[in-house]
């Protein structure tokens, strides 16, 4: 990874003065996901509707149910193949020139899946901090109504190594056939199984560290400041050698953690893209409730 790229976070304020930019390309990658009301409770939906009623002017809806996720998975918003993904975003106007920002209307866990999804293939994108709230907090412009984005040149895509793990190696880290140190990106209610969870079973995997990603926010919706974000992350997990291996329910909030990591320098990580929702699914691997390791 090069290590002069652009900031991974962009203010309302700096995006409101590229906004002439005919580089600029704002995505809106909002996915409509209640929180469960008890086990079981899966009701995600797609955002456009929301993009319709109130928008960033020329933001055009990422669409990461469909559009952006692999239709065959057996979970939701599973990552896509590359050659997929070159299609899709070719679609949103994307191009080898792009200045590429990504926002949502929720927590920003969307625009950080989004986010690391682009960087496993080298498309560089900065994420809007606060998103939505925070540019209308700021009192700035919005749109309503449809964006029709001008269709660009498909990009030559790979996946890189070193983003992405499996179902079979989250087992091959767990049976110690290779090195990793588990983290669950859930609330602590959810990890530790006290609150209903959307997935088939309760609880997180055996050893995992729960790092809850609303814990790396402000109370704004802001990622933290790097000195008090390094603090919430913890030493353990910032200077450990083993790669950082990140799950939630569906690979979004742990992309929220993956982005708050990379912010303060912490390489070396891998989302699993199914979670919980692929982990849970399988009665023959194992979960387990309460207390994570400290």
């Amino acid at each position: 990874m090069s290590q002069v790229s652009p900031p991974l976070l962009i203010s309302p304020e700096a995006l409101a003065t590229l906004m002439s930019h005919t580089t600029l390309n704002i995505l809106d990658a909002t996915v409509e996901l209640p929180t469960p009301r008890f086990d079981m409770d899966y009701r995600a939906s797609s955002g456009w509707e929301g993009w319709l009623q109130a928008h960033i002017p020329g933001a055009v809806h990422a669409d990461l149910m469909e559009d952006l996720a692999d239709p065959q998975a057996t979970f939701s918003f599973a990552l896509p193949s590359a050659e997929s993904l070159a299609k899709a975003l070719a679609k949103l106007g994307i191009n080898a020139n792009s200045q590429v920002v990504i926002y949502d209307r929720a927590d920003g866990f969307w625009a950080a899946r989004l986010w690391w999804t682009l960087r496993a293939v080298g498309v560089h994108a900065r994420v809007l901090d606060g998103g939505f709230k925070a540019w209308r907090a700021a009192g700035l412009p919005e749109h309503q109504g449809d964006e029709t984005p001008r269709a660009a040149e498909t990009l030559p895509l790979e996946q890189r190594p070193g983003f992405w793990i499996d179902r079979q190696g989250v087992q091959s880290v767990l049976a110690g056939e290779r090195p990793g140190k588990l983290v669950c990106a859930l609330s602590a209610a959810l990890c530790d199984g006290s609150a209903p969870s959307r997935y088939a079973r309760r609880g997180h995997i055996p050893g995992s560290h729960n790092l809850p990603a609303r814990q790396l926010l402000d109370e704004q919706g802001r990622y933290l400041e790097n000195e008090p974000l390094k603090k919430a992350i913890g030493l353990e997990l910032l200077t450990s050698d083993e790669p950082l291996v990140l799950y939630c329910g569906g690979g979004i909030s742990a992309a929220a953690v993956a982005l708050a990591l990379a912010k303060v320098g912490r390489d070396n990580v891998l989302l699993y893209d199914g979670s919980l929702q692929e982990w849970a699914a399988d009665s023959e691997l194992p979960m387990t409730t309460g207390a994570t390791p400290a």
